[in-house]
C-alpha cells in the first residue's frame, strides 16, 4: 500500500466503484435524444425518396433544424433557474409534439412502407409520399385529442376494492384519489375548480393527494392549488409530497397544503373509524425526499405505522408504485399511488413499465398487499395525453365481512 492509500484510508473515504459502461452511456441520452427526435422525422417526412419541390425540402429541413436548437433553449430557460413560464410552454408543447411526430414516424416509415411495397402499390415516390402525409395526418389528429383530453377535467373511475382485513363498519367507505395536478405554466386555476367540484360530488369519506401537486413553489402556483381547499370528505383530507415537491421547495408545499386545511401525512398516520371499526391512514414522503436534502424527509415507513395496532388494516398513500415493495414486506392492506400518469403519451408507457413496477389499475404484490396506480389528474410537461386518459377515481371499500 503506497502512502496515498494509507492517507485515504486514515481519511475514511471509499473507493468510487467504476462507472459501468452501461451508466457512461446514460450521461450521453440528453445530448443524443433531441437530436434522434427531430432529425427522424426530418429524414423520413422529407428525404427518402418523395422528391419535393426543392423549396419544400428546404423549408421543412430548416424548421426541424430550428426546432432542434429551439426547444432544449426553451426548456432550459423555462425549467431552468430562470423559470419563464412562456419560454416553458414553448419547449414541453414542442417535445410532445415531436415525440408524437417521432413515433409515427419510425411505425409509418417501417411498416406503412413495408405494407405498401408488398401491396405493390405505386412507385418508390408514391409510397414515399404516402408514408409523409400518413405521418402528418395520424400526428395532427393524435396532437388535437391529445391536448383536449390533457385540458379536459378527468372522467371519474369508479371501482370497489376488497380487503379482507377491513371490519364489517368500514364497508363501504368512499376514498377518493387525485394525485399529480402538476399546477404549472399554463394557468390551470379554472381547471382546478372544477377538478375540485368534481370530487365534492362524490361523498367522499376520505379525500387523498398523493403527490406532485405543481410545477413550481407553492408561492407561484398558489392561485391553481386554492381551490383544493374547497374539497370536501365527511372524514379526512390526507396529501403526500411527490417528487416534483422536491424540486420546487417541498417544506412549502407541505406548509401550504395544511393551510388548505389538508393534513399531510409525512411519515405518520391517521385513524378513520366507522361502525365500531378502525382503517389506519398512513403516508410516507416519496423516496426521493431523502436525497433532497432538505432535513426530516425521507420516506420511512415504520415510523409512519409507530403506534398504529398490526391488527388493523392499513391504507398507505405512497407516491410512486415502486414503494410497494417496502409496503409488501410490511403487510400493507392497500397502497395508493400516482406517478406514472398512465404514460401520458404512447408509447412512454413502455419505459415507464421499466422503471415501476405498474402502469395503471389495480395490481396485487405479495400475499395480501393490493396497489391501485392512478394515471393522474392532471398531466406533466407537454399539455398532451395520448392513449393514457386522466383520471378521479373512487374507491369503495369492501369487507367480507359485509352483509348481503
Amino acid at each position: 500500500m503506497t502512502e496515498t492509500d494509507d492517507t485515504r484510508s486514515a481519511a475514511g473515504e471509499v473507493p468510487v466503484a467504476p462507472r459501468s459502461r452501461l451508466q457512461r452511456l446514460m450521461r450521453y441520452i440528453p445530448l443524443v435524444a433531441p437530436v434522434l427526435l427531430w432529425t427522424v422525422p426530418c429524414w423520413v417526412l422529407l428525404h427518402t425518396g418523395q422528391h419535393w419541390p426543392l423549396p419544400v425540402t428546404l423549408i421543412g429541413t430548416t424548421l426541424f433544424a430550428l426546432g432542434l436548437i429551439g426547444m432544449p433553449l426553451a426548456m432550459v430557460r423555462g425549467h431552468g433557474r430562470r423559470q419563464q413560464d412562456a419560454a416553458a410552454i414553448v419547449g414541453d408543447t414542442l417535445l410532445g409534439s415531436i415525440w408524437v411526430l417521432f413515433t409515427w414516424s419510425v411505425l409509418f416509415g417501417v411498416l406503412l412502407r413495408l405494407a405498401l411495397t408488398v401491396a405493390g402499390v405505386g412507385d418508390g415516390q408514391d409510397r414515399a409520399r404516402t408514408v409523409t402525409w400518413a405521418v402528418v395526418g395520424v400526428a395532427a389528429v393524435l396532437l388535437a385529442w391529445g391536448y383536449a383530453e390533457a385540458r379536459r377535467v378527468p372522467r371519474v373511475r369508479r371501482l370497489d376494492v376488497r380487503l379482507p382485513r377491513l371490519g364489517a363498519g368500514l364497508d363501504g367507505t368512499r376514498v377518493v384519489l387525485i394525485t399529480d395536478t402538476h399546477y404549472g405554466p399554463l394557468d390551470r386555476a379554472r381547471w382546478s375548480e372544477r377538478v375540485c367540484a368534481t370530487v365534492n360530488t362524490l361523498e367522499a369519506d376520505l379525500v387523498c393527494h398523493t403527490g406532485d401537486i405543481a410545477d413550481g413553489t407553492a408561492e407561484r402556483r398558489r392561485a391553481q392549488a386554492a381551490p383544493l381547499g374547497t374539497v370536501r370528505a365527511t372524514r379526512a383530507r390526507v396529501y403526500v409530497t411527490g417528487n416534483h415537491e422536491y424540486y420546487s421547495e417541498a417544506q412549502g408545499w407541505v406548509d401550504l397544503m395544511h393551510e388548505l386545511g389538508w393534513e399531510p401525512l409525512r411519515n405518520r398516520h391517521v385513524l378513520l373509524e366507522r361502525g365500531g371499526d378502525t382503517l389506519v391512514v398512513a403516508g410516507v414522503d416519496d423516496v426521493t425526499a431523502e436525497s433532497s436534502g432538505l432535513e426530516g424527509h425521507g420516506a420511512r415507513l415504520a415510523e409512519a405505522l409507530d403506534g398504529a395496532d398490526s391488527g388493523l388494516p392499513v391504507l398507505l398513500l405512497a407516491h410512486q408504485p415502486t414503494f410497494v415493495d417496502r409496503a409488501a414486506a410490511h403487510g400493507i392492506d392497500l397502497q395508493l399511488s400516482g406517478h406514472t400518469h398512465g404514460g401520458q403519451i404512447w408509447p412512454f408507457h413502455y419505459l415507464v413499465r421499466l422503471d415501476q413496477p405498474a402502469l395503471a389499475g389495480l395490481s396485487r404484490h405479495g400475499a395480501r398487499t393490493l396497489l391501485y396506480t392512478s394515471r393522474g389528474t392532471g398531466f406533466w410537461g407537454p399539455p398532451f395525453r395520448v392513449f393514457a386518459p386522466s383520471e378521479i377515481t373512487l374507491l369503495v371499500l369492501r369487507s367480507p365481512q359485509r352483509s348481503g
